[in-house]
């Protein structure tokens, strides 16, 4: 019997590679553990804890706000102890240093240099060392305060007065920052020296906006709304995402709602979104999901 299930043991890219990691908080250690996912050796080092700390809390506020996302982002990390504004931190983190390939902080680039921590004193003492310098917005804006949610503000992707179902610039500076982390190992191996790479939130929160740039997920389009296939409904138990986009989906729903199907431009129809929103609203969340697996129609059932 063929099995086409991928090996088991399939070569690990970041395999032999040691990252050094500097970062607080969720986008440096959601970077740092999808590299370890890859087979790096990742270790952390963090300041000392606040004096008025929770037991078993650690100098990353994370291990105070959230210890369960605090204990899944550092599975498998070696986590240290040093405060760089000490010698005996300053010994540690160049003990490190030596050994590491790529290192990753998160500092404002301001408070860089009193640490010692410069780009041009870092490559001229440790040349074959990459650095990736996770930062909130990139050039001038770089020691702006910000966070997750002023970052997705200015790049229109807030809704209302709602927050976020989750820290989308956080994440999606995570996906980027180990990208980059890929990038210097792989520019390290054909050059023979360490480079500079910076990833910024706001830009990571840019790439994540492209779509509504492009007038994709606006108001009114297809996917913004218009499309009667396409939207968030309530059924009898809950809510129904439905996602019968393309036109042989979108044919189909229309078949099993009762919709009479014309042409192409019936989903866009305000009939058809009537029509479609009281048959879901008729249905449990169980019925949907029946009808899904019969009729092949991409839907996902939510609890209110």
């Amino acid at each position: 019997m063929n099995d086409d299930s991928p090996p088991t043991d399939a070569p690990l890219a970041l395999h032999g590679v040691r990252i050094l990691s500097l970062s607080l908080n969720l986008p440096g250690p959601a970077a740092l553990q999808r590299c370890r996912a890859m087979g790096a050796t990742c270790i952390k080092l963090e300041p000392p804890a606040p004096p008025a700390a929770v037991a078993g809390a650690s100098g990353d506020p994370m291990s105070l706000y959230s210890p369960d996302a605090y204990a899944a982002l550092h599975e498998g990390v070696t986590v240290l102890c040093a405060n760089l504004k000490t010698e005996v931190g300053q010994a540690t983190l160049h003990t490190e240093l030596e050994q590491a390939d790529v290192l990753l902080t998160s500092f404002r680039p301001s408070a860089l240099p009193k640490l010692g921590l410069d780009w041009l004193s870092l490559h001229s003492r440790y040349p074959k060392l990459s650095m990736v310098a996770i930062v909130g917005a990139p050039g001038a804006r770089a020691d702006e305060p910000g966070h997750d949610l002023t970052y997705l503000a200015e790049n229109d992707l807030l809704t209302g007065l709602e927050l976020p179902a989750t820290l989308y610039a956080d994440m999606g500076g995570a996906l980027m920052a180990s990208e980059a982390i890929l990038q210097s190992v792989l520019m390290q191996r054909q050059r023979g020296h360490g480079h500079y790479l910076e990833v910024a939130l706001s830009e990571a929160a840019a790439f994540l906006a492209q779509p509504r740039r492009w007038g994709l997920t606006l108001p009114g389009t297809a996917i913004g709304g218009g499309h009667a296939g396409y939207r968030v409904y309530r059924c009898r138990d809950g809510r129904v995402a439905l996602a019968a986009l393309e036109p042989h989906f979108a044919r189909r729903l229309c078949q099993v709602a009762g919709v009479t199907w014309s042409d192409d431009t019936t989903p866009l129809a305000l009939d058809t979104h009537r029509t479609i929103a009281a048959f879901v609203n008729g249905l449990t969340r169980a019925e949907l999901d029946t009808l899904a697996r019969q009729h092949d129609l991409p839907l996902h059932t939510l609890a209110d």
